[in-house]
């Protein structure tokens, strides 16, 4: 079934006024299907229904670089897609021929002409590489200087990131390192974003920019100016920021330094 568009709305993740501004947590959406729009990415998709990019990727066999066609159909369960012709193709084999077991030659005793080889342990002074040695460490920085209206809240009157304020035209800056993966205005409730991939696990957004100073596909370095501080989809002008890991919401004041 088709996601109807109250559950567009619903799960935008942004409201009208914003969405990440409720009184319940909407949780990630495994139910229905998406049918793929104009300016549309993989992880604006994934960031709409509260879902990983690479999970929601694998559950519809994309992967890396995660390319889409404009009307192709996501399936936004966790199963994975399944053509009939694939399945009519297995079915249709034939069953394979058995074989007779084979019989192993007895092998000669060792001498001393055929002494087996000795390999040697690793040494013991070898440290493991640890998982966490894997991912590089992400340097974050505040991407805007202004107060802050509105804090991270799971509970209650939900917010999915910090509200920030700031004059019609101030300078929103990349908050680490990244390629810009989603820069439009899709995502009902946001406005003119901005999504930003730091790595395998971390992605940032800027919604409710005036203008957007870069484009898909772009590297942007920490406190690179990426956008004009703006009103769209908010009521009143102000940066609303996100961090999510994996897919999921989390308080950009963990990550963020001490303001000074």
């Amino acid at each position: 079934m088709v996601v109807t568009l109250a559950a567009v709305l619903l799960f935008s993740g942004c409201n009208t006024p914003a969405l990440y501004h409720d009184d319940i947590y909407n949780p990630p959406v495994y139910w229905g299907q998406h049918v793929v729009r104009p300016g549309e990415t993989l992880y604006s998709i994934a960031w709409r229904y509260g879902r990983d990019y690479r999970e929601l990727g694998s559950a519809n066999g994309i992967h890396a670089p995660w390319t889409l066609k404009v009307g192709q159909v996501l399936r936004l369960d966790r199963r994975g897609t399944v053509t009939a012709s694939a399945t009519q193709s297995v079915s249709s084999r034939p069953a394979p021929r058995p074989t007779k077991p084979r019989v192993s030659a007895p092998r000669p005793t060792p001498t001393a002409a055929t002494k087996p080889t000795v390999v040697k342990p690793p040494a013991k002074n070898t440290p493991p590489v640890k998982q966490s040695q894997t991912v590089a460490r992400i340097d974050w920085h505040w991407p805007h200087v202004g107060t802050v209206l509105a804090g991270y809240s799971s509970s209650g009157k939900v917010n999915k990131g910090l509200d920030i304020a700031g004059q019609p035209g101030d300078a929103i800056k990349a908050a680490a390192n990244g390629n810009v993966v989603y820069a439009g205005n899709g995502l009902l409730g946001y406005g003119n974003l901005i999504i930003v991939n730091h790595n395998e696990h971390f992605l940032s957004a800027y919604a409710h920019n005036r203008k957007i100073l870069v484009r898909e596909g772009e590297d942007v370095k920490a406190g690179q100016v990426i956008a004009e501080l703006g009103s769209s989809g908010a009521e009143r002008p102000m940066l609303h920021f996100e961090i999510r890991k994996n897919g999921n919401p989390v308080d950009p004041a963990h990550y963020l330094p001490p303001r000074q």
